[in-house]
């Protein structure tokens, strides 16, 4: 898990992990965790000041660290200068024409992976030929259950790997 080193107003210095944030203000003092929903830790709260809210606040992320879903950067809608009506990840049809050959299309569906640079995929609909809504609208679907599988997986893959940085994170605590 990623941390950071953070001086509060007293002088104190602290190891915060990402997913807490320190609230100086004239009115109050203390870390607010943000994973899965706020909640505020106030200094004055907890014994031993900002370093007992500090370790109140890392308590509860890794506890929602364990239970929730990690929060993954991928668009849920699509951009609003996306032209056509097509999902998030997919674009098209593309019309190509090989030399020699009829011309044919396809959609272009980008698959996200965890860690890794994102994959695309091309899938066929038909040639000028054949074309036929009918075939169209397969073709769009295939291309949608691609693009969720592959977000499906690129959130557990997300979340796994989350939890396994919090469970080092806790072992470097305890140790």
């Amino acid at each position: 898990m990623k941390t950071r080193e953070v001086q509060i107003y007293t002088g104190e210095q602290f190891t915060v992990p990402q997913g807490v944030q320190r609230i100086d203000s004239r009115s109050t003092h203390g870390w607010q965790l943000r994973y899965g929903g706020t909640k505020f830790y106030s200094d004055s709260k907890f014994p031993g000041g900002a370093g007992g809210a500090l370790a109140a606040a890392t308590k509860e992320l890794l506890k929602r660290v364990a239970k929730l879903p990690a929060p993954t950067r991928l668009k849920p809608e699509p951009n609003a200068n996306k032209t056509s009506e097509l999902p998030v990840g997919i674009s098209g049809p593309i019309v190509r024409q090989r030399r020699g050959k009829l011309r044919d299309c396809s959609f272009t569906v980008l698959l996200p992976r965890y860690g890794e640079a994102a994959r695309r995929r091309s899938v066929y609909i038909a040639s000028e030929s054949t074309y036929t809504v009918e075939r169209y609208m397969q073709a769009l679907e295939k291309a949608v259950v691609l693009r969720q599988e592959a977000e499906e997986l690129y959130r557990q893959e997300a979340t796994k790997a989350k939890r396994r940085e919090a469970r080092a994170f806790k072992a470097s605590l305890a140790a």
